[in-house]
């Protein structure tokens, strides 16, 4: 019942009666919103016919998608589809989308409603957001084959988005999610939560997102998935639970030359009424015209480190250890730099810079990046982690096609 990385699948041996894809960041941005608009269908290249197969299938829309609305401050960038671009999900089509990420609200209350009604009027189902807490915690049913599929679906709400008597994401409130799937097991076959959290772009999730991914497979749900890094992480097991840090892009376009992050994999899961039965990762290449399925060789690459900054989750020294070699890496250097990057942009513009130092201080990510690096200075520690998590921080964080 061991995961294979030689071909990226495990089985628990019994057989399925359903399947499932799930992917990770779509937004229509940059070089690939004139492709949606042109012919939807090219951008997923040789993989469309394997979502295409799956009975169920679910994705992350990382912008809303509407005709109207401005700008908010916030901490990064702020990403805006329009109605049209829904093609891109209804050609597939996806069966459902998360919502719970730190782009939703880019353009206001507005837009959402826009992008809510425009995927009702296309027939995709939702989840993550609404105009209250318990909206954006509603969970989403999904049946196939006679079986039930209940996802559930949060993020960590950047920028003061978290919903609670008004609109937002479905924020960072573990203790709630693991409640939901509590009463969920007992209405579904399998329960899948889809998280939308961690640091971007290095190997390894940080051990916050590790102690609350286990805490969501101990609460019951069958698998755990993760993305917002833009890179891929590893997965690991609790116990009978597959958990993915990270998916990485997915149709979301970076004009960059980093390796890591013009790769990114598919999660299929088969479900039955004993939940998670099996699955296989289906990794990916993203290039200026979408994404393609990697070459035999790319994929036992990929595979290849794929278990390496996998192997160090399935202890929790270890996943510390890994943390820790991040830490080390970025250094105090790192962390003089981004406060002095923060600092010249209060100077140049007010309001975005006091968004992003806002930020740092109330979003996880962030808070436990710093929280960490710090408290390892004050204790001398810095610099005592094991060298392979700063070796792989570095390729993570430098490396170049």
């Amino acid at each position: 019942m061991t995961f294979d990385f030689k071909t990226g699948t495990w089985s628990s041996g019994h057989p399925s009666t359903a399947d499932m894809i799930v992917a990770g960041d779509w937004a229509p941005i940059r070089d690939f919103a004139p492709l949606i608009e042109q012919n939807p269908e090219s951008l997923y290249g040789d993989l469309l016919p394997v979502i295409r197969e799956a009975d169920l299938s679910l994705v992350n829309l990382e912008a809303p998608l509407s005709d109207n609305g401005e700008a908010v401050c916030k901490s990064g960038a702020v990403f805006k589809g329009n109605t049209r671009h829904v093609s891109g999900l209804s050609a597939v089509p996806f069966d459902a989308v998360t919502l719970a990420n730190n782009h939703m609200f880019d353009f206001g209350v507005g837009a959402f409603r826009e992008t809510v009604d425009t995927l009702e009027k296309n027939n995709i189902r939702y989840l993550g957001a609404g105009m209250n807490k318990e909206e954006a915690a509603e969970p989403l049913l999904l049946t196939a084959n006679g079986t039930t599929v209940a996802i559930v679906n949060c993020s960590e709400g950047e920028d003061l988005t978290a919903a609670g008597k008004g609109p937002g994401v479905l924020g960072w409130d573990i203790p709630l999610v693991c409640t939901r799937i509590q009463k969920l097991k007992k209405e579904a076959d399998a329960v899948i939560a889809v998280v939308h959290c961690g640091l971007e772009y290095i190997p390894f999730a940080p051990t916050y997102v590790i102690r609350a991914f286990t805490a969501l497979a101990e609460a019951g749900a069958d698998a755990v998935i993760g993305h917002h890094p833009h890179v891929p992480q590893g997965m690991f097991f609790h116990e009978n639970t597959p958990i993915f840090c990270s998916l990485g892009n997915f149709i979301f376009y970076q004009p960059t030359s980093f390796y890591w992050r013009k790769l990114g994999y598919m999660v299929r899961l088969g479900v039955s009424e004993k939940g998670v039965t099996d699955l296989e990762l289906v990794p990916y290449r993203i290039h200026d015209k979408g994404i393609s399925g990697l070459t035999p060789d790319e994929k036992t690459y990929f595979l290849t480190r794929f278990r390496e900054i996998s192997s160090p989750l399935s202890t929790e020294q270890g996943a510390l250890d890994a943390w820790n070699g991040f830490i080390d890496y970025y250094g105090s250097r790192g962390f003089k730099e981004e406060v002095a990057r923060i600092l010249e942009k209060m100077d140049a513009d007010p309001g975005k810079g006091a968004a992003m130092f806002r930020n740092r201080l109330t979003t996880a990510q962030h808070f436990y990046h710093w929280k960490d690096l710090l408290t390892r200075t004050v204790e001398g520690k810095m610099g005592t982690a094991p060298g392979w998590g700063r070796t792989l921080a570095e390729e993570w964080l430098t490396r170049t096609l």
